[in-house]
């Protein structure tokens, strides 16, 4: 990137971040969504209880510098950070909801975390980061090496290390890492946990970049809709296949091991331990940073699924020709702009309706008509004695997608990817058939996942007859082409 005085001048005048840092309030700004979004890991906020939080913020200022240090509201403020013209927050409304969230955009993120680096540090390690940069060059190096002779020859300098260090540890000499060493590693550890989190919110940011790039380019498509479902859906996936989303995937699927998992959670409680650790008070976060990454990346990939929703959404029929539509109207108002913009008219370019006031008479008003009065029949109940069977206004059942969607990630911590068949083979049907619903409107929705139309599997559960039957629980048996869940 280059840092010339025309990009400055660009970034100065456009990019949220340095508006942030140019604000009369950055200091209100920086301090609130610091404390609601970074510190605790959250995502997004509704719009009743982000406002809540500001207005206590703005209550202790107001105590402590005046009245009149900040006279707008809580929500005057928030609706303002979100505007174009700021790009601070985020407001959006969440699908089937009406009520709006915030969220904190990457470039208020990127201020906060550059007004964090102006406070002084008591200790800057250099060792570890020149470490981290020899093993990642070493990474790329042994990563890219195509001669086997060269791969070999470092796998035995690795193995001659490993050895020798193996000996080492057999007389009695453990090499063990000082204070120093082991405080300069935590502070890069911390540091570099926080910038992964702030990471995920950027590749969001970017995954709706280029969801609405591809919306503006089925937008303007001229060809014929067959060409543009070729176009666009022949690339397999448009967003998952992009750079962010094959580095996101690669990431997910490490994280998702449940060996990594345990190892680093073993890690860090073997780590937390330490004298030099605990001497320098770290964040009590620290402790399940993993499980927010998790948190953080789970949210990025309901993201992508809902953008993928939408995008197959925004290209069926309707939305198609009434996108076609839209846009032909405005290239038609273009095309007349421009001819009127070559050869002004002489005498008025349009003409608009004279407005006018509807005027009801009252004579026009029809008379009243009296309601019919409904009579009614004062007939006494008498008891009486029906032979039906009650039972059907007992047995209305609830299904939980909470408690499936449970299962469904539980099998795929342990695997791959596992069928619908072998799920329910493993937690069997308890509402039959519709709890089967349930799991394929998962698939559908909430899971990657793939349907083998060449093979069929076989579901079988246990249907319970009425309770006056007396008869037996009945096998039911559904047919349908595999149904597999994908991590």
């Amino acid at each position: 990137m280059s840092l010339d005085h025309a990009k400055l001048d660009q970034l100065l005048q456009n990019h949220p971040a340095w508006r942030l840092l140019r604000s009369d309030h950055v200091a209100l700004v920086a301090s609130f969504l610091h404390r609601v979004f970074i510190t605790p890991n959250v995502r997004t906020i509704a719009q009743a209880d982000l406002c809540e939080a500001l207005e206590d913020d703005l209550y202790l200022l107001r105590e402590q510098l005046g009245e009149q240090a900040f006279p707008r509201t809580a929500m005057e403020y928030l609706n303002d950070w979100a505007g174009v013209d700021k790009g601070w927050l985020r407001k959006f409304y969440r699908a089937g909801s009406d009520a709006p969230v915030f969220d904190m955009t990457p470039a208020s993120e990127k201020a906060i975390a550059w007004l964090g680096t102006l406070t002084e540090r008591s200790f800057v390690g250099t060792e570890s980061r020149l470490l981290t940069l020899f093993e990642l060059l070493r990474q790329i190096s042994t990563g890219t090496q195509t001669d086997v002779n060269m791969r070999l020859q470092d796998l035995q300098r690795q193995r001659d290390e490993i050895d020798a260090e193996i000996a080492r540890v057999l007389s009695g000499n453990l090499p063990v890492l000082g204070d120093t060493a082991v405080k300069e590693r935590f502070a890069q550890f911390t540091q570099l946990s926080r910038e992964l989190l702030a990471d995920f919110r950027e590749v969001e940011q970017n995954f709706r970049l280029l969801d609405r790039t591809v919306r503006e380019r089925i937008t303007l498509w001229r060809g014929s809709r067959g060409a543009l479902l070729e176009d666009i859906l022949g690339e397999r996936d448009a967003i998952a296949d992009s750079d962010q989303g094959r580095s996101f995937r690669a990431f997910w699927d490490f994280l998702m091991s449940s060996q990594r998992q345990q190892e680093l959670s073993a890690m860090l409680e073997q780590v937390l331990q330490l004298e030099a650790v605990a001497a320098m008070q770290p964040d009590m976060r620290v402790r399940r940073v993993h499980h927010d990454w998790m948190e953080a990346g789970e949210h990025t990939q309901r993201t992508v699924a809902l953008l993928s929703q939408q995008l197959r959404r925004f290209l069926d029929d309707q939305s198609w020709l009434e996108n076609r539509r839209i846009m032909d109207l405005m290239r038609n108002i273009e095309g007349h702009a421009l001819r009127l913009r070559d050869a002004p008219p002489q005498g008025p370019a349009m003409h608009l309706d004279t407005p006018g006031i509807d005027i009801a008479l009252p004579f026009e008003r029809p008379l009243h008509a009296p309601g019919v009065k409904t009579l009614i029949a004062s007939i006494a109940l008498q008891a009486g004695e029906a032979d039906m069977d009650d039972a059907a206004l007992y047995s209305q059942i609830v299904i939980d997608k909470a408690k499936l969607a449970q299962q469904i990630r539980r099998a795929l911590q342990r695997q791959g990817q596992i069928t619908l068949g072998d799920l329910c083979q493993a937690h069997p049907l308890q509402h039959g058939l519709a709890e089967l619903i349930a799991y394929l409107q998962l698939a559908s929705s909430s899971f990657a996942s793939a349907v083998d139309e060449t093979s069929t599997e076989t579901i079988t559960w246990s249907a319970a007859p009425g309770p006056a039957s007396g008869d037996p629980p009945r096998l039911k048996r559904a047919r349908l082409p595999r149904v597999i869940f994908v991590r």
